[in-house]
């Protein structure tokens, strides 16, 4: 029988709105899942992630990551 271990990940999300939803994004994999509220997205992703990560033999690679930002860039083309 195989032995199961207890694996816990941290990862990064971006979350915006769409419409009427909101988009949440993974940024060390590249998962997203919606809800009708923040929160609710954020929750599905989650799920979503659990699901993936479950089902991944070796453990992934998460991106290296760790101080990120979202910036505001302004900028002027032709």
């Amino acid at each position: 029988m195989k032995k199961i271990k207890n694996l816990n990940k941290e990862t990064l999300a971006l979350v915006w709105k769409e419409d009427n939803l909101f988009v949440a994004k993974s940024i060390g994999v590249e998962i997203a899942s919606q809800g009708k509220t923040k929160k609710e997205a954020l929750a599905n992703l989650e799920e979503a992630l659990e699901l993936y990560f479950e089902k991944e033999l070796p453990s992934p690679k998460l991106s290296p990551y760790e101080d990120l930002s979202l910036e505001k860039l302004n900028i002027s083309y032709a």
